[in-house]
């Protein structure tokens, strides 16, 4: 079935390529890059200027781009865009999209959107009053697994659903917070970062987890609480539970780390009284086991730079939108305001590998992931023994 977006771009209304600007072209800015040469050579974009204070790699852009250091230079220089692409610094999103919000032009803003609530709100005032759309780059809500989960769940397959959890084990080693300043890092000179395992590299895992709870703003989520761990020498939390209840009652647990043996694709996993359904999102793979069958099905997506321009064009409602990313950014909160993330024993810790490549590997750690989203409880309620801390309780009245 053919999507609103997919409709949209094939309609008349894109006779023209839409003129982008792209702030921040390493890190995740290449693949913006690659996006945008797969859409420039399409005929639907136009790459007319890049800002970042590093020069990008030689070819790595169009003959045609030009290059600014920043962005308020690009915006002088530059009338006329239909879209400006945020890929930089967490701490640098929210100036960023401002300045954006003040041309013409629509957003598009790597996630997390902001490193605050305070921030958040700012940018969806100052989205409101501009009148243009801003879409947040939790590129996993373009996946069309998310109508079949939807229709599975309204068609009573797994019978009612009685909790979601989120699942994600990666590795990261010491090279991973020694490519930035702000690597694992909650603040930076009195400025919010929020580095964390949970709002940064499995962010999406937590906002996969939020849609299919239909969790999107802020008043869609009753209580959040927090239990962060660190066995890596950072500011941030690698391994955390975090606990959220939605408005309607609906228990999400995300169990994450990135100090695992190795990397595992992560997951959802929605639990129903008649069965499970398990969303790979990041390969758009459904599994639906109930007792009468296992069914297993790889689903398309919508890109998010494409659904953007196919709104600024027609109007076709936003996959990731800012206000979208409330219920989000609530968790980012409690994340941002809990205590300082106990550091894991040593003697639950061991390492692997060499110098810069070396990974931090939290003992048992496999497991008690499975088990704290399995049974909705924390690593201490589970009784592990590196895990000193309490879960904190996120006061949603202080929002």
């Amino acid at each position: 079935m053919e999507t609103a977006t997919e409709a949209a771009a094939a309609g008349t209304s894109f006779t023209t390529a839409g003129r982008v600007a792209l702030v921040g072209v390493h890190g995740f800015g290449t693949h913006h890059l690659r996006n945008l040469d797969r859409l420039q050579t399409a005929g639907k974009v136009d790459l007319v200027a890049v800002a970042d204070p590093q020069p990008p790699a030689p070819g790595a852009l169009p003959p045609s781009a030009a290059v600014y250091a920043g962005l308020d230079d690009l915006l002088k220089a530059t009338p006329d865009l239909d879209l400006v692409i945020v890929a930089t610094p967490i701490q640098t999103h929210a100036p960023l999209a401002l300045a954006a919000l003040a041309t013409d032009a629509e957003l598009y803003l790597e996630k997390p959107p902001v490193a605050s609530l305070a921030d958040f709100k700012r940018l969806r005032e100052a989205a409101a009053a501009s009148g243009r759309g801003v879409q947040i780059g939790f590129q996993s809500l373009g996946s069309h697994a998310l109508k079949a989960i939807e229709d599975l769940l309204a068609a009573g397959t797994i019978g009612t659903l009685e909790g979601i959890s989120a699942t994600g084990r990666w590795v990261r080693d010491r090279a991973y917070y020694k490519r930035s300043r702000w690597a694992g890092k909650r603040s930076i000179n009195g400025m919010d970062v929020v580095d964390g395992v949970a709002t940064n590299p499995l962010a999406h895992a937590v906002a996969t987890a939020l849609r299919i709870a239909g969790a999107r703003t802020t008043a869609d989520v009753a209580s959040v609480e927090t239990e962060l761990y660190r066995a890596n020498d950072i500011e941030s939390d690698d391994t955390s539970v975090i606990r959220i209840q939605t408005a309607a009652g609906l228990p999400i647990t995300c169990a994450l780390t990135i100090c695992a043996s190795e990397s595992v694709e992560p997951y959802v996993t929605l639990q129903g009284s008649a069965g499970t359904a398990v969303f790979h999102y990041t390969e758009d793979r459904l599994t639906v086991q109930t007792a009468a069958a296992r069914n297993e099905e790889e689903y398309g997506r919508d890109d998010l730079t494409e659904n953007l321009l196919a709104h600024r064009a027609q109007g076709v409602p936003l996959i990731s939108s800012l206000e979208d990313s409330g219920a989000f950014m609530l968790v980012l909160e409690a994340v941002r305001t809990a205590p300082l993330p106990a550091p894991i024993d040593p003697a639950y810790v061991r390492w692997e590998g060499e110098g810069d490549a070396a990974h931090a590997v939290v003992a048992g750690i496999e497991e008690a992931l499975e088990q704290a989203g399995r049974e909705h409880a924390t690593f201490s309620e589970l009784g592990l023994p590196w895990a000193a801390a309490a879960p904190a309780v996120f006061d949603l009245q202080a929002c």
